[in-house]
């Protein structure tokens, strides 16, 4: 069976290519049809540097684990023909120690599509076609648009990195960075009653995370957020800037949360660690999902969140680099999405 894929070759190189999938589907996997998938900034990692957080990729490969899909052949896995699925991307091994006691996200053989992590590499969904564990998806109710359903992935991670900084209802949070992650983690904070600050360098951003439930917002640069210090309960580090982090760690109160939803790449700027000891600041750290992701589902269910006023853009298959190039350009505020080319 034809179809048509995108391919990382090189840093800002993608080529278009028509491939053919197996003529078997493996027992465990389902045949799927892309609904839309959406870029992450690990995407973006790779997509600037062919490697992301000191992993580099061996050889070109297809981007995107942020994605829902119809199903074309359930392969007697009972699922109705044209179904649309989400896709949790994680493969756990499922019978780890971690994987008995739910935390995937720690498993150590997992595999995850798009990423350099695994060996060999797994393509992503960043193409028209493909196949996938079965275990990994899940129908959803009618009437869920696949626009929304494809933020299921990277919401369950900030739904993940809030609830591993303990927010409820009573827990004043500032959200450094309103990139796509950021938005999410105020909609994930907004689902827990908190009361949400953002800061970010654009006011679209601000914007954006306003529409979503955040309450204030700061530009840098513009406000003065001297304000901010020793303020909140809970950090949450989106922005992936050590500047960021630094900002974090000044925001929180003392004995308060910085939580990192971001993956903060390697520079020489200084951090402020002294502060974590003169203020006993918790710092955790979040990476993919457990449960959460079930729970990002549910929520995208409810129709309760505006996750069209978090659409940067939408390109097909084929416009893979323009839609990189503009999630590049730093143009671009909320996600941009990736549906089937013809």
């Amino acid at each position: 069976m034809g179809y048509t894929r995108s391919l990382l070759t090189a840093a800002r190189s993608i080529a278009i290519e028509e491939a053919d999938l197996p003529g078997e589907i493996a027992p465990d996997h389902m045949r799927l049809r892309l609904a839309t998938a959406s870029i992450c900034g690990t995407d973006m990692h790779y997509f600037r540097h062919f490697a992301n957080a000191g992993f580099t990729l061996d050889y070109p490969v297809t981007l995107g684990h942020e994605a829902c899909a119809y199903v074309e052949d359930a392969n007697g896995h009972g699922f109705a023909a044209g179904a649309l699925v989400a896709i949790n991307p994680v493969i756990e091994c499922g019978t780890c120690e971690k994987c008995r006691s739910g935390d995937i996200n720690m498993c150590p053989d997992k595999r995850f599509p798009g990423s350099a992590t695994t060996k060999p590499h797994i393509d992503g969904f960043f193409r028209n076609y493909f196949d996938f564990p079965a275990r990994c998806c899940r129908t959803v109710s009618k009437g869920v648009d696949p626009d929304h359903l494809t933020f299921a992935e990277p919401l369950a991670c900030a739904m993940h990195c809030v609830n591993r900084a303990g927010v409820d209802r009573q827990t004043k949070v500032l959200v450094t960075g309103c990139g796509p992650m950021g938005l999410l983690a105020v909609v994930g904070c907004r689902a827990r009653g908190a009361q949400i600050h953002v800061t970010d360098l654009k006011q679209g951003a601000i914007d954006a995370a306003r529409a979503v439930g955040a309450s204030k917002g700061y530009v840098i640069g513009r406000d003065d957020l001297t304000e901010l210090s020793n303020r909140y309960d809970v950090v949450i580090e989106a922005s992936g800037s050590p500047h960021g982090y630094n900002q974090a760690l000044d925001a929180a109160r003392k004995q308060g949360v910085v939580a990192v939803l971001s993956l903060i790449q390697p520079t020489d700027v200084p951090i402020n660690l002294h502060l974590n000891a003169l203020k006993e600041i918790t710092s955790t750290g979040s990476i993919l999902f457990t449960r959460e992701f079930d729970d990002a589902v549910d929520l995208i269910e409810s129709g309760d969140v505006d996750f069209d006023s978090l659409v940067a853009g939408r390109f097909g298959v084929a416009e893979t680099l323009a839609a990189c190039e503009l999630m590049a350009s730093g143009e671009a505020v909320g996600k941009v999405l990736i549906k089937p080319s013809a």
